[in-house]
């Protein structure tokens, strides 16, 4: 059992307006840069993502877009090492 909470009628003492500090909404927003492109993939694929994000409370295409940025990070990492080692440089 929680402990009650008991509030007395107390003077508060002086009060002072603070200034606006928190961002906008619109700020609030993280935005990537984003090109729109059109693909064609399984069905099976699509029916996955879209179980998954049912299950999840999300967005497929979310989904998908999640799982290409992990796997374009992880790649472009791994190529960027492979390039140091071998001194050829790849485009990207």
């Amino acid at each position: 059992m929680r402990k009650q909470i008991k509030y007395t009628d107390e003077d508060i003492g002086p009060l002072r307006v603070v200034k606006d500090f928190l961002p906008s909404p619109d700020q609030l927003i993280l935005r990537d840069d984003k090109v729109k492109i059109t693909i064609s993939l399984s069905r099976s694929s699509v029916d996955f993502f879209k179980s998954m994000a049912k299950r999840n409370r999300t967005q497929y295409q979310k989904m998908i877009r999640s799982l290409l940025d992990h796997y374009a990070s992880q790649h472009k990492y791994s190529a960027r090492n492979r390039a140091d080692r071998t001194g050829v440089r790849r485009p990207g």
